[in-house]
């Protein structure tokens, strides 16, 4: 096996953010901001709502991901940059505990900047995996990541919701209090598990730039058509990057949106957060499972075998009636999430030239940022537009069919490239 103290400090990093991902984006922050913050408002109101939260902090993050990534390159700052966003969506997280029921905004402000902080630092996160293992071993690294975030992910999001559904079991008041401090752990967590990767991955050589941070901002914009254009001349690169836009639109956007999406069609809190558990916990050894697979399978095919099961999850999506169908749902989407990530991830890596990292995965963020605008957005103009929550699901099937398509142009890579 390749298992190593740098791989596995690496790979905790995943296991110490994921929390963020698992209990505040996809479990008690869309419950909590319909039932406690906009307790008020109907359901396609708070639905639109976290749609533009989302759409707004990815955003942002796509424009300033090419600036991120090439600072981190030419100054070796990647570890540096991942620690101070860290750091802040740590502090972003913890703030949610002390936002009072129905402050909306004030709740809305904090997430969509610990989202821009926990996707940020994903960047540098990203970069590194080339610092710490061969190309040969980027499926495996990549899926490991992953096995390790739904794990980790999993296992704090379940004490979560033991303390949410059986507060006196652990002396707290009531539900409210539990998942409060429920966002006060997950700080704590993202902090603790943040400090194997600082302490034992290596900050990649750089030769570092005398030009301030401000000039290279400038420098990054002007030099992205560049990027562009180089991405544009490799065939197989700009392929698998229309592929990614679009396909990453329609995964990320069921993650975020899932357990809101349960919401307004009248299921109950708890299913929802069973369904999401079952999905951390199926995840974790199908992630691990896939980036095995690799040594009979391409990358490439696995996730288009992946695509297609979004599709179909997207269709029984739009015809759930019962609990047991969400429950089936996320047993689906555990199975492929995780081999979709991890080997969208990995297949790039292959793709690019190593000294430019930071800089190409930044474009990679980029465009995966772009995309979830889009998909939220979509979500909540046909929420407007439809009332029907059912009919939002459904604009999603273009975004992974598109995906498709253009992945299956995307050719074996060159693995001599350097």
């Amino acid at each position: 096996m390749i298992y190593n103290k740098k791989i596995m400090s690496w790979a905790l990093y995943d296991w110490a953010n994921s929390v963020f991902f698992t209990t505040v984006m996809a479990g008690f922050f869309p419950i909590f901001f319909k039932q406690y913050w906009s307790g008020e408002a109907q359901a396609s109101l708070s639905t639109e709502r976290l749609g533009w939260i989302l759409s707004i902090s990815g955003f942002t993050l796509a424009v300033l991901s090419p600036t991120l990534g090439v600072i981190s390159d030419r100054k070796g700052l990647k570890k540096t940059l991942l620690f101070g966003a860290m750091l802040m969506g740590v502090t972003c997280t913890i703030g949610l505990y002390f936002v009072p029921a129905g402050d909306w905004s004030s709740a809305a402000v904090l997430y969509g900047m610990g989202l821009f902080m926990a996707s940020a630092s994903c960047v540098f996160y990203d970069s590194l995996m080339m610092s710490v293992c061969r190309e040969d071993q980027y499926d495996f690294v990549s899926s490991l990541g992953f096995a390790c975030g739904y794990l980790g992910g999993g296992i704090l999001f379940l004490l979560n919701v033991l303390m949410y559904v059986n507060p006196h079991w652990f002396g707290i008041a009531d539900g409210v209090t539990a998942v409060k401090i429920s966002f006060l752990s997950v700080g704590l967590w993202w902090f603790i598990f943040t400090m194997p990767l600082m302490l034992n991955v290596p900050e990649p050589h750089s030769a570092e730039e005398r030009k301030s941070i401000g000039r290279l901002t400038v420098d990054t914009y002007l030099e992205l058509r560049h990027t562009v254009r180089d991405i544009i001349s490799d065939k197989n690169l700009f392929y698998f990057i229309l592929a990614y836009w679009f396909y990453i639109d329609g995964v990320f956007t069921v993650m975020s949106m899932a357990v809101d999406f349960g919401m307004s069609l009248g299921f109950q809190s708890t299913d929802l957060i069973k369904a999401l558990l079952i999905t951390q916990f199926v995840g974790f050894p199908s992630a691990y499972l896939f980036g095995s697979m690799t040594k009979k399978v391409s990358n490439k095919h696995l996730i288009l075998v992946c695509l297609g099961i979004y599709f179909l999850a997207i269709i029984f999506a739009s015809q759930m009636s019962e609990a047991w169908h969400f429950y089936t749902l996320a047993g689906v989407i555990g199975l492929c999430q995780g081999g979709v990530q991890a080997l969208s991830r990995s297949l790039f890596a292959q793709l690019i030239p190593p000294e430019k990292s930071g800089e190409y995965f930044g474009f990679y963020n980029l465009l995966g940022k772009f995309a979830s605008v889009l998909g939220p957005a979509l979500v909540a103009i046909f929420a407007r537009y439809t009332g029907d929550s059912r009919k939002t699901i459904l604009s999603l099937l273009i975004l992974i069919f598109i995906g498709a398509y253009w992945l299956f142009k995307v050719q074996k890579p060159v693995r001599s490239r350097s």
